[in-house]
């Protein structure tokens, strides 16, 4: 986006001058007629008080859908509208700066209706004096903030409220002033601790001489049996747990970082009578709590580089969790499947490694499926050769290769070499020195096979052949049913009594040091996930969710997942009034002191309305006086030159406007509305000419662009506004005019209601423009190498620009340039890189034949599909230029290597498919000035001349 703005910017910077040259000839031709400017009659809906106005900030909710560091600090709209919340949408929660953590944490817990109700009506204990200091100075007051967070969550009448206080006192227990990014683990147990501690608190003393409970701990804290054997000593201990940690490097699922987590160390001496040296555990659940919350260890320490470092490993998890295999109840039962899907396993590996010797066989570096190399041999031995040739007959003199003794081959281990044929090695000769003999096959084929011989053979071939096919397919039948076994081992309703529901998943997207945290939370009555990030809360999917949170998608990632015991409503579900029946809802569910808290301020948000719409009712009363004055000065200026004898004398852009305020902003309305119509009469102008290739208008002004392609007239207008309301158009403090026509400009931007102007078209069109400019670069770069023969790093930007370019001209014919000229150069290209690859390959040197392949293994081959697809009838003969190039080495004389390299390379060109396969990603651009690309551009296009009608 920082890109966009560069973009966005460079385009300005050019029409700047021309503006400035606009605006200082305005006053000389005021009374002059100009072009019929089609959207000036909305731009007089302008008043005095507009002049001095900003730009306002945009609005918060677009910052949504931007990429943020982790220091930044939201900033609300001006507009009270804009921060409204519609119906009773969930409350977002605005990011004071680094707390995007708090947010998704605290949303999560907040969508946990049972806790929504523990934190609304907790009231703190009678004698606070009594209290520890940090209970009292720190846990109490954080409980409160937390409760009035939560009452404005509920009843509010904005989209999103601030969390600051809670979150100011959160950061003061930590021991830097802001949280870090890897401290969020931290920080939840440090929220749950305060919680714990001020529940026991009202706990105690509500229960004096009984054992108090402590709501929180009942709902998130459990109880697991470690059972083990240590120094041959076997022990069994009962601990208490609330985020249970779990590794993720090295899994695929959630099941295997529990399985993982359950079992430490060697176990084999559990389930033996014998007492055994080594040590393990096993962990049994014998209690779960209501909510089940997993803390995904997805951040570890590089030992090497110094640092932390993010793991972004793919880890599924299920939106149903059945824990019943890992209960202590069930461990007879999970140790016995356990022990059956580890002998699965065991087995599912040797069919794995006996199906690979099926799918790749052979004793060399090169591998093949058994039964295609059946079938290569059956094709090969009833393949009829066209002529045949003794060996004999083969030429052996010094310009062929040497004879069959030279190397060693002798036929008899008797006949011993001379030391004149010891000495004698293969000589290379160029291509064009070797000679081919006449009478060698066309194709491989057997010299000497009789019919029964061949008949035998293919019985054999064929009936082998038809054996492994069937043990191949025998094993993938075999390997797919194990794991189908593996898969529904614990699928039985005995081992499907304890579910939890994902509730919510805690994403992280990011590296270690930094990042960004947002919630996806489900919606039990709406039956849909629902995305909390920060002050925007959006309808989301399950797909949505697995995307952002499974891992290997970017650097996103869940880091927490909170499941919910499913047998256990009352987490989820509604109050309801224990007189009327009646769900409770909004401000009902508050209790008397929230309840005032949360009307105090939504009395507050509705005066910040109310002054708003008072402030824009007189602002548009100053509208329509300032447009009747308009109206009665431009008429009586119209009067005043019809009957003056004389011309007025000029009034120079220099020059003061009067003192008089209405008069004043008479002047400077007049003023803008002559700019506006003569840049656009401009512009308009150079969009109807007729020029010549290298002189592009549309790369010099985007409304160029606009106007050829007939984009609506409220995107010109918007555009030409903003592009008049450019700061940097009152660079020169001197020139006041050109500071308040950018104050008019910037005005009526201001006054331009959404639904006047599709913001989704305008940004399509200003995309598309630049996508028109990228492809330019791409083109020009392209070129511009193409000239200086550099073609290998001329190619990747003539594809794209071609690729790029044919895409904008389905939209239309003035959306991009020319595809003939393009198309040109890049078959040019090709071929011209196809000539550098076979002079390499024919010089017969190591280094350039592994370059000249690699030429056209890399960039050649992959670009054939793509001239192959639309069937141009140049681009086709190139193709076949470029195999008949390599075709024609087959009946040539080389060394072994290269008769090897050649016969793995010529498959690859040869391949008729039009499946464009992978490609190399876009070139880097170049960063261009519009002024230095319309002149990169003028200068390459006036070099190069007009496209050759001729040749291919």
């Amino acid at each position: 986006q920082l890109q966009s703005a560069r973009t966005l910017l460079s385009w300005f910077r050019i029409g700047r001058c021309r503006l400035m040259s606009s605006i200082k000839s305005v006053s000389r031709h005021l009374t002059q007629p100009t072009i019929e400017y089609p959207f000036i009659p909305s731009i007089l809906f302008l008043f005095p008080s507009c002049f001095s106005r900003v730009l306002e900030a945009s609005i918060a909710e677009n910052k949504a859908s931007l990429k943020r560091t982790h220091t930044e600090v939201w900033s609300d709209s001006p507009n009270p509208h804009d921060r409204k919340r519609i119906d009773n949408c969930p409350v977002g929660l605005k990011n004071v700066g680094n707390t995007c953590w708090f947010s998704a944490v605290i949303q999560s817990l907040f969508n946990l209706l049972e806790f929504q109700r523990l934190v609304l009506n907790y009231s703190p204990p009678a004698r606070v004096h009594d209290l520890p200091r940090n209970q009292k100075h720190r846990n109490l007051p954080f409980m409160q903030e937390l409760r009035n967070l939560f009452s404005l969550m509920v009843g509010s009448k904005r989209k999103y409220v601030d969390p600051s206080r809670a979150v100011e006192i959160l950061k003061d227990a930590f021991k830097s002033s802001e949280s870090q990014q890897q401290d969020v683990s931290e920080f939840t147990h440090k929220l749950l601790d305060w919680l714990e501690d001020a529940f026991q608190m009202k706990a105690e003393e509500d229960r004096e001489g009984e054992k108090p409970k402590n709501p929180m701990v009942e709902l998130f804290y459990g109880r697991f049996l470690a059972v083990g054997v240590h120094e041959g000593k076997k022990f069994e201990n009962t601990e208490m747990f609330g985020q249970y940690p779990l590794q993720v490097n090295g899994f695929k699922d959630l099941h295997e970082c529990l399985e993982a987590a359950m079992i430490e160390g060697e176990i084999e001496s559990l389930h033996s009578a014998e007492n055994s040296a080594r040590s393990g555990q096993e962990h049994w659940f014998t209690e779960l709590p209501p909510v089940l919350t997993f803390e995904l260890s997805r951040f570890e320490f590089n030992q090497a580089l110094g640092r932390p470092e993010k793991i972004h490993n793919k880890l599924e998890f299920p939106s149903m969790l059945y824990m019943d295999r890992y209960m202590d109840r069930n461990r007879e039962i999970t140790r016995i499947k356990r022990e059956e899907i580890r002998r699965l396993k065991e087995h599912l590996t040797l069919l794995q490694q006996r199906l690979e010797r099926y799918l790749s066989y052979g004793s060399g570096p090169k591998r093949f499926p058994l039964a295609d190399v059946l079938q290569y041999a059956m094709e090969f031995a009833s393949s009829k050769p066209v002529c045949t040739s003794p060996v004999e007959d083969i030429d052996t003199s010094q310009d062929s290769l040497p004879p069959l003794e030279s190397s060693g081959l002798a036929s008899g281990p008797a006949t011993a070499p001379s030391a004149a044929q010891q000495q004698r090695v293969p000589i290379h000769k160029p291509f064009t020195q070797s000679r081919l003999p006449p009478d060698l096959p066309m194709h491989p084929a057997p010299r000497h096979i009789t019919e029964e011989e061949l008949r035998v053979l293919e019985g054999c071939l064929h009936r082998w052949r038809s054996e492994v096919e069937n043990d191949t397919r025998d094993l993938q039948g075999s390997i797919t049913r194990i794991h189908r076994t593996i898969e529904l081992m614990y699928s039985d309703k005995s081992m499907m009594q304890v579910p939890y529901r994902l509730h919510a998943v805690l994403v992280h997207e990011g590296q270690a040091n930094a990042g960004h945290y947002w919630a996806y939370i489900y919606d039990p009555h709406q039956r849909c996930w629902m995305k909390y990030n920060d002050i925007s809360v959006t309808k989301s999917s399950w797909e949505e969710l697995v995307r952002d949170s499974f891992g290997g998608y970017r650097n996103a990632s869940a880091y927490c997942l909170m499941y919910i015991n499913d047998k256990k409503p009352f987490l989820t579900e509604e109050e309801f009034d224990k007189e009327t029946g009646q769900i409770l809802s909004g401000m009902d569910k508050l209790p008397p002191d929230l309840k005032q808290y949360v009307k105090e301020d939504n009395e507050q948000f509705d005066k910040e309305i109310e002054e708003w719409d008072i402030m824009q009712a007189r602002k548009a009363q100053q509208e329509k006086l300032a447009l009747a004055t308009a109206a009665a000065a431009a008429a009586s200026t119209a009067s005043s030159t019809s009957t003056s004898s004389s011309s007025p004398q000029p009034m120079s852009i220099e020059s003061s406007p009067p003192d008089n305020a209405v008069t004043s902003s008479l002047f400077f309305l007049c003023l803008f509305v002559q700019a506006i119509k003569m840049e656009y009469g401009r512009l308009l102008r150079f969009a109807q000419e007729d020029t010549p290739v290298e002189n592009d208008y549309r790369l010099q002004h985007i409304i160029v662009y606009f106007i050829q392609n007939q984009a609506p007239k409220k995107i010109l207008e918007r555009t030409l506004l903003t592009q008049f309301a450019d700061r940097n158009l009152a660079f020169d403090e001197r020139c006041s005019p050109h500071s308040s026509i950018m104050n008019v400009a910037r005005a009526k931007l201001d006054l331009i209601k959404p639904e006047e102007v599709n913001m989704d078209e305008y940004e399509i069109w200003h995309q598309d423009y630049r996508n028109f400019r990228e492809t330019t670069i791409l083109m020009v770069t392209g070129l511009e190498l193409f000239q200086k023969t550099k073609y290998v790093d001329a190619l990747m930007y003539l594809i794209y620009a071609y690729q790029y370019n044919k895409e904008l001209l389905l939209k239309g014919l003035y959306r991009g340039h020319d595809e003939e000229l393009l198309g040109h150069y890049r078959r040019e290209c090709l071929l011209k890189l196809n000539e550098q690859a076979a002079a390499m390959f024919e010089s017969g040197e190591e280094p350039e034949v592994t370059t000249g392949l690699g030429i056209m293994n890399e960039l050649v081959v992959p670009c054939i599909p793509l001239l192959l697809v639309h069937d141009a009838v140049r681009d086709l003969l190139a193709v076949e230029d470029m195999r008949n190039r390599w075709c024609s080495y087959l009946g040539q004389e080389m060394e072994s290597n290269l008769q090897e390299k050649l016969t793995d390379f010529l498959p690859k060109l040869l391949d008729c498919s039009t499946e464009i396969k992978s490609f190399h990603d876009p070139p880097k651009l170049p960063t261009y000035s519009t002024l230095e690309l319309c002149e990169r551009f003028s200068r390459i296009m006036a070099a190069l001349g007009r496209v050759p009608t001729e040749g291919r």
